[in-house]
């Protein structure tokens, strides 16, 4: 499995300069191949590359390796794009959003990304410092900060390449490390995981299968309730914060507006590395495996009050799936997508479906066999008994 570990330099001021210069110089060439081969519709790499490879040289000045990655990112980007239009993610054809996209050149800012091969970038770990190229020439010495984790992947398990960024005026190396894969072990059960969409209080809820109708919480997976209340108070500040700004629309409150961009999102990724951490180290004590729900397209799906709407669109679904889905991978825990249709109003003890069984947002009652409990952790329980199910079915052979 990969892995990405992002360190963050520490230039010195010329360091920082130089480095300024050259993302500049890349992004700026990128531009203009992509202008020619969307001028020319030639976008594969190798077609691109026999177009344009010694243009981009001499015009920007870049050496041979950053060249050829200037034109891989442009081929990169176009194979996005046009992956995107067969999808219908830019609009139906004949649409005026998708015949916008078709009239114009993919543009790159001039602090976008660039990816560095063991050619234009070398790592002393030791030392903490990274030698890399520039325009200016090759540049030695340039500090980094890592953990102890962090530089421990890195010697181990560093391999391709790594992207150079700059964000908000910090500089930071992406590397790609390659770990080994871990066996899969065979579960024995599963903890199923409800996320709260329409009540977001409760970001995520875990239970097993088996009903106990405490919905408490035992230590074991089974009726524990994730509490997503600090988050959306720190969300909430956070958008009055920006309301109050944005209508001042002084210097300093742009200023302070640029300063605090991202500071909302770090925290909501470490709410959810948080959870996802325990929902998987829970379930690797135990021995089970965790089903998750497949909610692709659930903001195009789901209907809920317009005060719900900002707090939905705001919290990232998908990025906790992907926290839960990678450290599963890590620690050898089984992890099945299943279909959430229908889970929060079938009963976990008899499997009767009706909207009656909700009497409210909470509580699920079933009006079949009168079984009651906690309306997430009766989802979470059907959650996990469609993960065995799931389960049986994909390892039958």
């Amino acid at each position: 499995m990969k892995l990405v570990v992002q360190v963050k330099l520490l230039p010195t001021p010329e360091q920082a300069a130089a480095l300024e210069a050259t993302l500049r110089a890349v992004n700026d060439a990128a531009t203009w191949v992509s202008q020619l081969a969307h001028d020319r519709r030639v976008f594969r790499n190798y077609d691109l590359r026999r177009h344009v490879y010694g243009q981009v040289k001499d015009r920007y000045g870049l050496a041979a390796q950053a060249a050829q990655h200037v034109i891989k990112k442009v081929a990169d980007a176009y194979t996005t794009l046009h992956a995107n239009l067969r999808n219908g993610h830019l609009g139906r054809p004949g649409s005026v959003r998708r015949e916008r996209v078709l009239a114009r050149p993919i543009v790159f800012r001039p602090g976008a990304a660039q990816p560095f091969d063991d050619r234009c970038l070398s790592w002393q770990l030791n030392a903490r410092t990274v030698s890399i190229w520039t325009t200016g020439g090759r540049m030695k010495g340039v500090a980094f900060t890592a953990s102890a984790d962090q530089l421990t992947l890195l010697a181990a398990h560093r391999k391709g390449e790594s992207d150079l960024v700059c964000r908000d005026g910090r500089w930071f190396l992406i590397a790609t490390c390659d770990l080994p894969d871990v066996p899969v072990r065979a579960p024995d059960g599963f903890v199923g995981v409800d996320l709260g969409i329409a009540n977001i209080a409760n970001i995520a809820t875990t239970a097993t299968a088996t009903a106990t109708g405490t919905g408490t919480g035992t230590g074991t997976g089974d009726g524990v309730r994730h509490s997503g209340k600090t988050l959306n108070a720190v969300r909430h500040r956070h958008r009055e914060l920006r309301r109050r700004l944005q209508a001042k629309a002084t210097k300093s409150a742009k200023r302070l507006l640029r300063k605090r961009r991202r500071k909302e999102a770090r925290f909501a990724a470490d709410i959810n590395h948080t959870i996802a951490r325990r929902i998987v180290t829970e379930a690797a004590r135990t021995g089970r495996g965790i089903a998750l729900e497949d909610l692709q397209g659930i903001r195009d799906r789901v209907r809920l009050r317009k005060p719900q709407r900002v707090t939905l669109h705001a919290w990232s679904f998908h990025q906790l799936g992907h926290f839960i889905a990678y450290k599963a991978a890590r620690a050898g825990v089984a992890l099945v997508w299943v279909d959430p249709a229908y889970t929060s109003q079938a009963c976990s003890a008899c499997g009767h479906v009706a909207k009656n069984n909700r009497p409210d947002q909470e509580t699920f009652a079933c009006t079949s066999c009168g079984f009651a409990e906690h309306a997430d952790v009766n989802a979470a329980r059907n959650i996990a008994a469609r993960g065995e199910t799931g389960w049986a079915v994909s390892h039958a052979a």
